[in-house]
C-alpha cells in the first residue's frame, strides 16, 4: 500500500499528522452523509446533495459526458477497482447493485447493495434479475463481471457470462480511480480498511466514462458477448484483457497467505527462484538438519508419494525446494513410491532400468516415460497423474 519511492514516503510521513486529523473529522461528517442519504428519497436533488457532501470527505466524482448515458439501457457493466464503485456511480445516476457476497442485513443495506433474498445458484440469481429488470419502474442494474476488485492499472479479469444473459443490451462504464501518496486498491483488504484510508488521504478522484451501449449479436452466446464487452472496456481503459478469473485471484491470495505462514518462508518481495531458499539472517541460527527437514516437508506436501529420504538427499545437493521438485518430477532422482498401489505396479526408475539392462547384456529394456512439468491447475495435475500411471503400467508390462 505504501510508496516505494523515498521522496513519496517522506511526504507521506510529513502528511501523516494532517491525515489523522482529517480521518477523525471525516468520520463525524461521514455519519451525517449516511443519515442524509438514508433520509432523502432517490432523486436528482438527493444525488446532488450527497455528491457535494462526499467532496468534503475527499471523494470527487467526474464523468466525461452524461449525454452518452442511454436512458433505455437496463444493465450497466463496469470494471471493478474499489469496494465503493457502486456508491460512486449511484451519485451520477439511479442504479442498483445486487449483493452477491456477504450475509444480508443492515451492513449490506447500509453499503448500498440491493438484497435479492436467497439465491442458491447463478441460475436463480439470473432469473431474479430478469424479473427485476422486467419492471420498467425499477432502476437499472449496475454489475461488475470481474467479480473481484483490481488496481485497474494492468488488466481486466475475465468477465463472467451471467451478467450478459439478463438482457440483450448493456452499456459499458469505464472507471478509473486516482489518489496521492498511497495505492488505490490493495488485495485482501476489507471495505472498512479502504474506507479509513479514503478518509486519511487528501482526496480520491473517480473518473467515470460512459461508453455507447452494446447490443447482442444474432445467435451470440453469453460467453462471446462478455468477451466482446471486455475487449471494448480494456481498449477504453488502455489495459490488457486477461483470461484470469476471480477464482485465480483468490487462489493466488491463498498461496501468498500460505507462503507467509511457512516456518522458513522468506519475504514475498524476493524473486521466484529464490523463494524456497533459507533467509541469510537465519542460516546461522537454525541447525542445518532442521532446515533441510522443513524444506523436505514442503516438497512432501507437493509430492506425497516420494520418500523423505530421497527428498532430503536431493535437497542436500540443491538447497532449493523448486529444483528438488523439478528433479523428482522429471525423473532425475531415483526412488520407489511409498504408496502400496503405486509400488506394486510402478517399475524401477530410469537409472535402475539402465543398470538392469547392463547386467542382462543383450536384453533391451524400454525407456521409462518422461514426466511432464508440474502443472499449476489441480485438474491438470490429476490428468497428468493418470497419464503417467497409464504410461508406467505399459512400461511395466513391456
Amino acid at each position: 500500500r505504501f510508496p516505494t519511492d523515498g521522496f513519496l514516503l517522506l511526504a507521506l510521513l510529513l502528511y501523516a499528522p494532517v491525515g489523522l486529523c482529517l480521518l477523525v473529522l471525516r468520520l463525524f461528517i461521514g455519519v451525517h452523509v449516511f443519515l442524509v442519504s438514508c433520509a432523502l428519497p432517490d432523486s436528482v436533488v438527493r444525488r446532488f446533495i450527497v455528491r457535494v457532501m462526499c467532496s468534503v470527505l475527499g471523494l470527487f466524482v467526474r464523468q466525461n459526458d452524461p449525454r452518452l448515458r442511454d436512458a433505455s439501457v437496463r444493465v450497466y457493466i463496469a470494471n471493478h477497482i474499489t469496494q465503493f464503485d457502486h456508491n460512486v456511480i449511484s451519485l451520477l445516476t439511479s442504479c442498483n447493485t445486487p449483493a452477491l457476497n456477504g450475509a444480508p442485513g443492515f451492513i449490506c443495506w447500509s453499503r448500498g447493495f440491493m438484497e435479492l433474498g436467497a439465491t442458491g445458484s447463478r441460475v436463480e440469481l439470473v432469473d431474479s434479475l430478469k424479473v427485476y429488470s422486467s419492471h420498467r419502474g425499477n432502476p437499472p442494474l449496475l454489475l461488475f463481471p470481474e467479480e473481484a476488485a483490481t488496481n485497474g492499472r494492468a488488466g481486466l479479469l475475465r468477465f463472467s457470462s451471467w451478467p450478459f444473459s439478463i438482457l440483450d443490451v448493456v452499456q459499458p462504464v469505464a472507471l478509473q480511480v486516482q489518489r496521492p501518496l498511497i495505492t488505490v486498491s490493495v488485495a485482501d483488504s476489507s471495505w472498512i480498511t479502504e474506507l479509513l484510508w479514503t478518509f486519511f488521504v487528501p482526496f480520491t478522484v473517480y473518473q467515470v466514462r460512459w461508453m455507447p451501449s452494446v447490443p447482442r449479436r444474432a445467435e451470440e452466446l453469453s460467453e462471446d458477448f462478455a468477451l466482446r464487452v471486455q475487449e471494448l472496456l480494456a481498449m477504453e481503459l488502455g489495459v490488457v484483457s486477461t483470461r484470469l478469473t476471480a477464482a485465480d485471484k483468490a487462489e493466488h491470495m491463498k498461496r501468498l497467505r500460505h507462503t507467509s505462514f511457512l516456518p522458513f518462508a522468506p519475504a514475498s518481495s524476493q524473486p521466484q527462484a529464490a523463494r524456497p531458499r533459507m533467509p541469510s539472517s537465519l542460516t546461522g541460527v537454525i541447525p542445518e538438519d532442521m532446515r533441510i527437514m522443513a524444506m523436505a516437508q514442503q516438497v512432501k506436501e507437493v509430492l506425497p508419494h516420494v520418500p523423505l529420504e530421497a527428498i532430503r538427499t536431493d535437497l542436500a545437493q540443491t538447497d532449493s525446494v523448486d529444483t528438488t521438485i523439478a528433479n523428482l518430477l522429471e525423473g532425475r532422482v531415483p526412488f520407489f513410491p511409498e504408496s502400496n498401489e503405486a509400488g506394486a505396479d510402478v517399475a524401477p526408475s530410469t537409472s535402475q532400468a539402465a543398470a538392469a539392462s547392463g547386467s542382462q547384456g543383450a536384453v533391451a529394456v524400454p525407456s521409462k516415460p518422461a514426466t511432464k512439468q508440474f502443472a499449476k491447475s489441480p485438474v491438470e495435475r490429476h490428468l497428468s497423474l493418470q497419464e503417467r500411471k497409464r504410461a508406467l503400467y505399459d512400461y511395466a508390462r513391456r
